[in-house]
């Protein structure tokens, strides 16, 4: 058995295939190499994996990769990263050419915003900054107050807070985190709405909304992205989300893009995970649960040999694949897990390959739902009618 507690989306062991252990010190010489002596931050040719190419959310362009910024302090899947060798990667992202970084005020609470503020203010207008809103969070203190607020008065007061740790006069995006059961979704479109005017917020978006409620928002005021989690091993957005999307012209950011670290190779049938670890509360990673869909990471590393990749790689670009608005932002705390990801944008498939990937991961039942269920209960939801 193996006890883990994996500090990104983008697991520490990873599959060896390919030489992933090569791969990381290689990596992480040529990450300190970029960091160190470096003229200046974002746009410094950097050696290695880099991300050339943008995709457009709606009106938004960023980079055809993005990064996803959760567990800069390690509340996540129970680690304690290190707030200097965070600031570290975001420059080195930079460098790499990611323009999108991904944070919310839950993460922490504040301090992700803290951390990622300090770390893009040498080239702040070259990036894309997104934050989210949504959680009843004392705005003071960052204490939890149990469940959601999206009152338009706590909206405008969470965004003056999000401004100000993240060092900027504007957020590029603004997500509602989660649909408040007790607020009509055309009172916080309205609320962003008056944001926008004001030149706080540019771009507006939902996270694990309804669809009726994305189609109410967007009437509103237009919607640039829906970021709901999808992957290999989670397909729900298929469904509704991603044809809805097509229809209204929206942009889709998919969080968890590796499975919670499930398609990196870097978790077995043993894995057990550490008290603290989300995952060790998620049904999908249950020992059973666990076991039966290994079949997947089979699959995963069995297209990383045919294309001479990565599994993360793999997953990535097969995101990427399906759409072109779609923009994954894995999470990592690792600067190696990171140039790493980006090499996916390199991955192609040709139209029958991915007739065939595809047919081959619908083949293979996925066993365990992706959330607990208290957690789960917050997808999907309609916001209530406007009275």
């Amino acid at each position: 058995m193996s006890r883990i507690s994996i500090a990104s989306e983008t697991a520490p062991e990873r599959s060896c295939v390919l030489g992933r252990r090569s791969l990381l010190k290689t990596g992480a010489a040529i990450a300190a190499a970029s960091i160190v002596g470096r003229a200046s931050f974002a746009g410094a040719a950097a050696a290695g994996p880099a991300v050339t190419g943008t995709r457009r959310l709606a009106g938004l362009t960023v980079s055809a990769l993005g990064l996803g910024c959760q567990d800069f302090t390690g509340t996540f899947y129970a680690t304690a990263p290190d707030r200097a060798d965070m600031i570290k990667l975001v420059h080195n992202a930079a460098d790499r050419g990611v323009t999108l970084f991904d944070a919310a005020e839950a993460y922490g609470p504040f301090e992700v915003e803290r951390i990622l503020g300090e770390a893009v203010r040498p080239f702040r207008n070259d990036i894309v900054l997104s934050s989210k809103f949504g959680w009843n969070i004392d705005l003071e203190t960052g204490k939890s107050l149990g469940g959601l607020n999206s009152r338009p008065e706590h909206i405008k007061l969470a965004v003056e807070g999000m401004l100000k740790r993240l060092g900027t006069d504007r957020l590029d995006m603004v997500y509602q985190h989660r649909v408040d059961p007790a607020v009509p979704i055309e009172d916080v479109a309205g609320a962003v709405k008056d944001l926008v005017a004001q030149g706080k917020v540019l771009h507006y978006g939902l996270s694990e909304p309804g669809p009726k409620t994305v189609r109410r928002a967007h009437a509103v005021h237009p919607l640039t992205a829906i970021q709901n989690e999808y992957s290999i091993l989670v397909r729900d957005p298929e469904r509704d989300i991603i044809p809805l999307c097509e229809e209204l012209g929206i942009g889709f950011v998919p969080w968890s893009p590796l499975g919670m670290g499930f398609l990196t190779g870097a978790i077995n049938k043993d894995t057990r995970f550490a008290q603290g670890d989300f995952r060790a509360v998620v049904p999908r990673f249950a020992s059973d649960n666990l076991a039966a869909n290994m079949a997947i990471v089979s699959l995963v590393e069995d297209w990383a040999r045919r294309k001479s990749a990565r599994p993360a790689q793999i997953a990535l670009a097969w995101l990427m694949a399906q759409k072109p608005w779609i923009v994954p932002i894995p999470g990592t705390t690792k600067a190696p897990h990171m140039e790493e990801n980006l090499g996916a944008e390199a991955i192609s498939f040709t139209g029958d390959e991915l007739v065939e990937l595809n047919s081959r991961i619908a083949a293979i039942p996925v066993q365990g739902a992706r959330l607990p269920p208290a957690v789960l209960a917050l997808s999907g939801v309609e916001a209530p009618p406007k009275s």
